[in-house]
């Protein structure tokens, strides 16, 4: 099977195991390379990203954007705001260096379904069009993450990770209403 061929599952797990066959020193201390074809495989990452995103505002009613699973978290709408925006900032600042660009209303975002699937749409599309964009050179830098070097194309494999981390924590929101999320899906 061609690597074009395999499952987004199979391709990640090749790059797991790429990435952790490096000592966690050479990782730091080396300049690694990946190959250009992984850039798909992340902007694969960016499009199911968008459709969960997408799928989670859909299926909470409006009225319920502004309600909290608990007292101490996010409300619905701001933690999609919160994934989608914190992807942008990461992105801008971290992966490449420069200033997120100017996004949508906040107002609308927080309290329409079209307001919010407007911020949502409007951050995957600078992701997507960043993401393409950067050279494999660029790809291939090192940047400090957080703390952490690692190499640039690197960055949106943690994108990838904000997106779960804080989009699963909407779960709650449905689950205290009696709803089921969306279901999901890689493809």
């Amino acid at each position: 099977m061609t690597p074009s061929r395999l499952p987004l599952r199979g391709l990640i797990a090749i790059a797991a195991i790429m990435v952790m066959s490096v000592p966690a020193a050479a990782q730091q201390a080396a300049t690694w390379s990946m190959s250009p074809e992984y850039r798909a495989v992340q902007a694969q990452s960016l499009e199911t990203q968008r459709r969960i995103l997408l799928a989670m505002a859909d299926s909470m009613p409006e009225r319920l954007y502004r309600d909290k699973a608990t007292p101490a978290q996010r409300d619905f709408a701001q933690q999609i705001h919160h994934a989608a925006n914190g992807n942008v900032q990461i992105a801008a600042g971290i992966i490449a260096g420069g200033t997120a660009p100017a996004m949508p209303d906040t107002a609308q975002t927080f309290n329409t379904r079209a307001g919010l699937r407007a911020f949502i749409n409007a951050a995957y599309d600078y992701l997507d069009q960043l993401l393409a964009n950067q050279s494999d050179d660029e790809r291939n830098q090192m940047i400090t993450f957080f703390g952490t070097s690692i190499p640039r194309w690197q960055g949106w494999d943690e994108i990838e990770e904000h997106t779960v981390w804080t989009a699963g924590q909407v779960v709650a929101n449905f689950r205290k209403h009696g709803m089921a999320p969306p279901s999901f899906s890689f493809f």
